[in-house]
């Protein structure tokens, strides 16, 4: 009952008419720049972070976490409409949703896209609203050795299981950690791969490096693929921008399993909303191929359904896993958990005590924000695939200039805007080796509080490292690591001898 006494003082204070300007906001701007080929929501977040700092934190969140579900939709319209998903996340669903549209269906396709994502959010929502506070009491049992444990199930996860190739993954991971550690040591005060530079004597932003990664960088990218790969033609929706009865009773136990499946990783650091939606999909085809008629390969709206509400109750239980925990399970969650750092904020218990109606207003902004999105995206797709009619050089060179206005703003030194340039041309380099990019940002999201927890963890031992591995809790994290990586690998192995039989 404390829960929703909360929730009712959050949405208090998330009904004002400022604060719904800031959700209508970021939803729109979440849709928009999911909509545009190559882009997606990291990159609406990152592009707003140096931007927001102006703003009162509440607010700020609010308008955060508009652009994160918005952008999930934006990224779906663009794999049903024209076979490109905006991010991996979408992939799943462009199988039978770019079929619904090609046969004519692409109006009922994006209904049965946005239908799903509300359902997911909304459910992911309601549980967050009780399952939050409980992890965050739960979290004030967490001391260093066990916060170390935390990071370093972060890093492997994401590194290791996600990612198609664990080198590179590793690889990308060590150049965050790299990043993370140039500056003063705060224990010993002597300076770290300085180059005995006064300008980085203080470290490197965080925000120039999300800025230049996942904005500039990948930007670049996208250009430079740009003379090389033509997109496809975009399908114009028509007809009705609703489903009918049969078809929201084909869809519904669809919803229902995806949402099912998409809540649990949204507390666990592996990769984001990838993974579920390919085993919703998955799911779907199995049962599908059990039927009188199969549909999956001719447009079936299951197959579009559970991908889609998978993908958003992870991500919205994924906003519960970084308020009460202050864990990242993707490169758009660390850059939120990025931006309350920049306000002082750390996530965990003690920002329930701390900043109570910040947590709450936060939470209640989840729910509005499905409804804008649902209330924008059912009768306007239309619209939104207008946006591929921007000339790209002139997009392209408009982020560009954003990006650098942004960084100036926030630092007023040149020196960060060549350092924009030049960590750029690495994320460009990265994208272009097919390195991914989120082990990067969570290992520098998370790398100081990896060190921090190791030193003082290890300095109330005496130096006796073996407390690492004597709670309970630490311990329990780095089982259900081994079980992890052990299913990753196992799935690997057979779908290597798989593909030897074929």
């Amino acid at each position: 009952m404390d829960s929703i006494q909360l929730l009712l003082d959050g949405f208090a204070g998330a009904l004002t008419w400022q604060n719904l300007v800031w959700v209508l906001l970021g939803c729109i701007l979440g849709t928009a720049v999911g909509v545009l080929p190559g882009l997606g929501s990291s990159m609406a977040v990152a592009l707003l972070l140096p931007v927001t700092f102006s703003l009162e934190p509440t607010a700020a969140f609010i308008m955060f976490a508009g652009v994160y579900f918005g952008g999930l939709f934006g990224d779906s319209t663009m794999g049903i409409l024209m076979n490109t998903p905006g991010q991996a996340s979408a992939i799943a669903s462009t199988f039978e949703g770019h079929k619904m549209a090609r046969n004519g269906r692409a109006a009922q396709a994006l209904a049965t896209a946005a239908i799903g994502a509300f359902i997911g959010g909304i459910v992911a929502s309601i549980i967050v609203v009780f399952l939050a506070p409980v992890l965050a009491e739960f979290s004030t049992k967490f001391g260093p050795a066990e916060y170390f444990a935390l990071a370093v199930f972060a890093f492997i996860a994401t590194s290791s299981v996600v990612t198609d190739n664990a080198v590179r993954g590793l690889a990308s991971l060590f150049i965050g950690l790299g990043i993370a550690v140039i500056g003063i040591d705060g224990v010993s005060g002597a300076p770290r791969f300085t180059m005995d530079s006064p300008y980085l004597f203080d470290g490197v932003s965080l925000v120039t490096v999300t800025v230049a990664v996942l904005a500039l960088g990948e930007v670049i990218y996208v250009a430079s693929l740009e003379r090389h790969v033509t997109g496809g033609k975009i399908i114009r929706p028509k007809g009705r921008p609703w489903l009918s009865r049969a078809e929201l009773k084909e869809a519904a136990p669809a919803w229902a399993r995806g949402t099912a499946i998409g809540l649990p990783f949204g507390v666990i650091p592996a990769g984001g909303a990838e993974i579920p939606t390919f085993l919703a999909f998955g799911l779907e085809k199995k049962l599908d191929a059990k039927r009188a008629t199969p549909m999956f390969g001719k447009g079936a709206i299951r197959g579009l359904a559970a991908p889609e509400a998978a993908g958003n109750s992870t991500t919205g239980m994924a906003m519960g896993a970084l308020l009460a925990l202050g864990l990242p399970i993707s490169a758009t969650a660390a850059i939120m958990l990025a931006a309350f750092r920049q306000y002082g904020l750390q996530p965990g218990p003690l920002l329930f005590e701390r900043a109570p109606d910040l947590v709450w207003a936060l939470l209640a902004s989840f729910f509005i924000a499905m409804i804008v999105l649902l209330i924008l995206n059912l009768p306007f797709a239309t619209l939104w695939a207008k946006l591929l009619l921007i000339p790209r050089p002139y997009l392209y060179a408009g982020i560009t200039v954003f990006c650098a206005f942004g960084i100036y703003a926030t630092s007023g030194s040149l020196f960060d805007l060549f350092m924009l340039l030049g960590i750029a041309l690495v994320g460009f380099m990265m994208r272009a080796l097919d390195f991914p990019i989120a082990p990067l940002i969570i290992g520098m999201v998370l790398g100081p509080l990896a060190e921090t927890s190791l030193r003082d963890a290890t300095m109330s031992a005496n130096g006796d490292f073996s407390v690492l591995v004597q709670g309970p809790i630490a311990v329990t994290l780095y089982v259900l690591l081994a079980v992890v990586l052990g299913s990753a690998l196992v799935a690997r192995l057979r779908g290597r001898q798989v593909n030897k039989v074929r």
